[in-house]
């Protein structure tokens, strides 16, 4: 089948893609939710501690980018995790208009205790799957966000 040309029934909602991913985002932040209860972290916050820990120092356009986040939204979120004292900005020697990020002890200490969490939340994503499903949705998942082009 082309897909170029198919089109959806638009009165079916449970037969658009847009709306299936949509639903499914709401069941991810949800559960994400539940199981993080009592951290007072949301997904975006643990992108950032997640991402800011595999490369201490990078400034928020490149943090931005790494999270798939536009750069003035990630502006708020940066400040919420500095406000609970979870990250430091500091100038950067090259171009001193630039902030780079680090983590604080604590941020390295919640995001630690949050992973089983955060696992957790992952398996329950994937639990009506059986394990080729979850593979192949995982990669199907990949392709699709890789070759969207947005804007």
């Amino acid at each position: 089948m082309n897909f170029q040309n198919q089109v959806f029934d638009l009165h079916r909602l449970d037969s658009v893609p847009g709306h299936g991913i949509r639903r499914l985002q709401q069941i991810a932040v949800a559960l994400f939710m539940q199981e993080t209860e009592g951290l007072g972290l949301t997904p975006v916050q643990f992108a950032v501690l997640q991402a800011l820990e595999g490369q201490p120092g990078l400034d928020q356009k490149s943090l931005a980018e790494k999270v798939s986040f536009d750069t003035s939204t990630i502006g708020a979120v940066i400040d919420r995790l500095e406000g609970k004292q979870l990250l430091t900005r500091s100038l950067s020697a090259q171009d001193r208009r630039v902030r780079l990020l680090h983590l604080t002890q604590a941020g390295l200490d919640l995001l630690e205790s949050a992973m089983p969490a955060v696992q957790r939340t992952q398996q329950r994503i994937l639990q009506p799957l059986d394990e080729g499903e979850r593979e192949l949705f995982c990669q199907l998942l990949q392709k699709l966000c890789a070759n969207q082009v947005v804007g």
